[in-house]
């Protein structure tokens, strides 16, 4: 991000640039008002700090001209004739601040991040609403390569009637994915249906998905449906495959051959029109060789495999995901949080989440119901998670989203000697993203460049 700084008094423009260059912003400086907006119209910065009295205009002409041509731009009025009636003015006409000369070093870093966050949160949300249907799904945040692939999968799988297999850790969103399939394929208009195959014994599970015939057992007292038959025309996840008892196991492998079930004490086959996705957050060939699940049910399940990233495998995600939960959040606890603090998401980012997303979300709840304030600070997190804060460093001047970024993928470059393949894998970005944050960060492509 780079800042223009518009002052005719070379000592006070030289003093407000070298403190917000300190401070991790890029600036330019200009001693007149029609020298910056000519630049102005080829490159419009996204934050101003503008004299109100230069040679050449006064600033709040200078202000409107601005706003008029790029509404987005946050100007920070500055001068030393403050009065209320400037400020109000000012304000009036869309100014994000005002600052009185002599000015403090601890003012000017404030008001530039307050303003800096404000304009990235604003570029979140645009991102976030511009994104082609390709990208992002409904009920999905992200924008990672990762996510990228597991997006055109489920559009391409969801066109196919065939079984899936999501191989996932818990917190992943194993069931925001099969309802997507469900939702972009044929069988939109039919029942999703889910059931968890773990902590059940085979009889309870036969009565759930296969249902019973009145008098079937003692307390039958009427006849039920099952999930399979009750799902007609739809999709049915049965989530925790791999906790499926091996005499179940049989049992679904012939509802797969045959497409046919029968009821507990009937008599009669029930012919089935269903999809079946089956999760699981086990390894399945490990508890083939285990002899704990049946290969042949395993082939039949595995007709197209997704697995779904960990958390960790695509933290650059991260800052979309808590900005989406904070909106959540800020609804359900009837909240007024705007942002989260640069230490606070440092963390985040160095945190390699368990739990995933389903604990991120988990986090920022519990931040969110603990914060007083419009900002989420490490202090507010579960105490497992503040332990960590002693292990990093933060700098006193707060930075915005796309600066702990650049930091972040400075450190990894200089940790791995610049080579870009290995940096990727660590990162969890593909070279070419890669590449495009160092041009957009202006990180040299080798220590000596």
């Amino acid at each position: 991000m780079i800042i223009a700084v518009v002052d005719d008094e070379p000592i006070a423009g030289k003093m407000m640039s070298r403190i917000l260059t300190q401070a991790g912003y890029q600036v330019e400086t200009f001693a007149a008002a029609r020298p910056f907006l000519a630049k102005m119209e080829q490159y419009p910065f996204a934050m101003v700090f503008l004299d109100l009295r230069l040679p050449d205009m006064d600033g709040l002409d200078v202000l409107d001209h601005i706003k008029a041509v790029h509404q987005a731009t946050e100007v920070i009025m500055v001068t030393g004739y403050g009065s209320i009636a400037n400020a109000v003015k000012a304000t009036k006409k869309g100014c994000f601040n005002y600052l009185t000369k002599p000015c403090r070093k601890r003012d000017i870093c404030r008001i530039a991040d307050e303003a800096a966050e404000k304009i990235n949160s604003r570029q979140r949300n645009i991102r976030l609403k511009s994104l082609p249907g390709k990208q992002l799904l409904p009920g999905f945040i992200g924008e990672s390569v990762a996510m990228q692939t597991i997006f055109a999968d489920i559009e391409k799988v969801a066109q196919v009637n065939c079984n899936v297999l999501l191989e996932a850790e818990t917190g992943t969103g194993k069931q925001l994915t099969a309802r997507a399939i469900h939702e972009l394929g044929a069988r939109k208009q039919g029942p999703f249906v889910y059931f968890n195959c773990g902590g059940f014994t085979e009889e309870l599970i036969c009565s759930e998905l296969f249902g019973h015939e009145q008098g079937a057992f003692t307390g039958a007292s009427a006849r039920k449906i099952g999930l399979f038959e009750s799902a007609a025309g739809g999709t049915v996840l049965l989530d925790e495959i791999g906790e499926m008892p091996m005499s179940m196991q049989v049992k679904l492998l012939h509802v797969l051959q045959e497409r046919q079930i029968l009821r507990v004490g009937g008599t009669r086959p029930i012919d089935l029109n269903i999809r079946i996705i089956a999760a699981t957050n086990k390894d399945l060939r490990q508890l083939i060789e285990q002899e704990k699940f049946r290969e042949d049910l395993y082939y039949r399940l595995n007709v197209v495999t997704i697995r779904l990233p960990r958390l960790c495998e695509r933290r650059e995600d991260i800052p979309l995901l808590i900005h989406h939960f904070i909106t959540k959040v800020n609804k359900a606890f009837s909240k007024n949080i705007k942002t989260i603090s640069p230490p606070a998401l440092e963390l985040l980012m160095h945190y390699n989440f368990p739990g995933n997303v389903r604990e991120l979300e988990n986090i920022i709840q519990h931040a969110a119901a603990l914060s007083e304030g419009p900002q989420l600070l490490p202090e507010y997190f579960p105490v497992q998670l503040r332990k960590l804060t002693s292990q990093y460093k933060f700098n006193d001047n707060l930075l915005s989203l796309d600066e702990v970024e650049k930091k972040h993928i400075a450190k990894i470059l200089a940790q791995t000697g610049y080579n870009l393949k290995t940096a990727g894998k660590i990162l969890k970005m593909s070279r070419t993203t890669l590449w495009r944050r160092m041009k957009k960060y202006h990180l040299a492509n080798s220590p000596d460049s």
